[in-house]
């Protein structure tokens, strides 16, 4: 088969998936890896999602006044389309949302499952509107406190999302609330806290999908920096508890190709490609292929990103920010950049300056990028990617000193950071030397 007829195939197989509900398109989150769980629905007691949606929609035929059951059905859906990748349930989580709202107005439940729908569909000042009024009713709502922490993360409002992280942890700690916790100590460059609490997580995890869970972000935590050899430990342990979670099949992929063993993490990239064919994951398949010198299957990878962003846009999905970042390195720079805008000015985050930095980089205009490169690293945030956009930044404007001291800081964070990336780093830093 020829190389257009397999990216037809593969395209097909893509709608295929998307229409079926098989792509997880994740939770919207400023986070490569889609961020923390949702809180798991109040009353869904099987730990199988379709089966405890097959029993409420059985027991609401029943029972039709039941509105804390219409508003754990919709917060269901919310969850149907968050792993499963189907849009579809979103206006079927809308209906019973209103339902439950009509039978019990301002119930907080209703209202916490209103938050959670507004930020799947990347609503988030909607999100924090519905969260607020959720907590109005009850303080004490775990989906509420939980979604109003993400939503303010999302919109770049860092100090108040750590505000919002501490309320939450003294009015329901517990797991959802410890990794969202985390994850904004992480944001602001307190790794070592970040780390305490996802182990305290853990400690406290009992089912496979917890314990996989918080296994994975603490994986993810090591990878970002650069301590390969304990982030596969703690994929290990995810998969260990969750043989097919699949951020930890890919967090391990991309630490084996990070400490040398490219036979390894191809084959299991290619796993989890077969299995949700995302950008974050063709990407780093595609580098991969790149990086052993096959640039068709690299191309072909790229090109299923393309496949899939367009699929996803006629499904009411926002991706802005995976087309700005995969456009930059591997498609078209306008459309990267184009992209890259419209997502800062829906939300300014540090990973939307980092995306609209390196888009106008691509494009030559590196004075124009460098304030965004500096905002993008400028919370603390240890990510070495940030690091390698803002030294090419550097370099790219003549600030040859600050380029070197930012490149050599990604390689020492995390030395491969990526497949093609890092060694880019090393030729650059390899050339200021030579040219000193």
């Amino acid at each position: 088969m020829n190389s257009r007829a397999r990216l037809g195939l593969c395209a097909g197989l893509l709608a295929v998936a998307l229409t079926s509900g098989t792509i997880a398109f994740g939770g919207g989150r400023d986070t490569p890896d889609g961020g923390v769980p949702a809180v798991a629905p109040v009353g869904l007691t099987t730990g199988d999602l379709d089966t405890d949606v097959s029993a409420l929609q059985r027991h609401l035929r029943e029972q039709p006044r039941d509105f804390t059951g219409w508003a754990t059905l919709g917060l269901a859906y919310v969850e149907q389309a968050r792993t499963g990748g189907d849009p579809s349930r979103y206006p079927q989580a809308e209906r019973a949302l209103k339902r439950s709202l009509a039978l019990e107005p301002g119930n907080d439940p209703a209202l916490a499952g209103r938050a959670a729908l507004a930020a799947a569909r990347h609503d988030f000042p909607g999100a924090l509107a519905h969260a607020e009024r959720a907590l109005a009713a009850n303080p004490y709502n775990e989906r509420a406190l939980a979604t109003r922490v993400d939503a303010l993360v999302e919109l770049g409002r860092y100090d108040e999302a750590a505000e919002a992280a501490d309320t939450a942890d003294a009015r329901r700690p517990g797991i959802p609330v410890f990794t969202r916790y985390a994850y904004v100590h992480e944001l602001r460059g307190d790794v070592r806290t970040a780390k305490r609490v996802l182990k305290q997580a853990l400690a406290s995890a009992h089912t496979p999908g917890d314990v996989a869970y918080v296994a994975g972000q603490l994986g993810q935590l090591a990878w970002n920096q650069g301590d390969h050899e304990e982030a596969l430990r703690h994929f290990a342990r995810a998969l260990a508890a969750d043989d097919t979670y699949l951020p930890a099949l890919e967090g391990r992929a991309r630490a084996q190709a990070a400490a040398g063993q490219r036979d390894e993490a191809v084959r299991g990239m290619e796993a989890v490609v077969a299995r949700s064919p995302l950008p974050g994951p063709l990407v780093v398949l595609g580098e991969l292929y790149e990086a052993d010198g096959d640039r068709e299957r690299a191309g072909e990878q790229y090109a299923l990103v393309d496949a899939w962003t367009a699929l996803a846009r006629a499904n009411g999905v926002n991706v802005d920010l995976d087309t700005a970042l995969a456009a930059a390195d591997h498609g078209d720079a306008r459309t990267a950049l184009g992209a890259a805008r419209a997502e800062w000015d829906r939300r300014r985050t540090v990973h939307t300056a980092d995306a609209l930095a390196w888009a106008l980089h691509v494009n030559g205009r590196d004075e124009e990028a460098l304030p965004y490169a500096r905002r993008a690293t400028a919370t603390g945030y240890r990510n070495a990617v940030f690091l390698y956009h803002r030294g090419m930044i550097e370099l790219g404007a003549g600030e040859e000193r600050d380029a070197r001291e930012h490149l050599s800081a990604a390689l020492r964070l995390n030395p491969g950071f990526s497949p093609l990336g890092a060694h880019e780093a090393r030729a650059a830093l390899k050339d200021l030397e030579a040219d000193a």
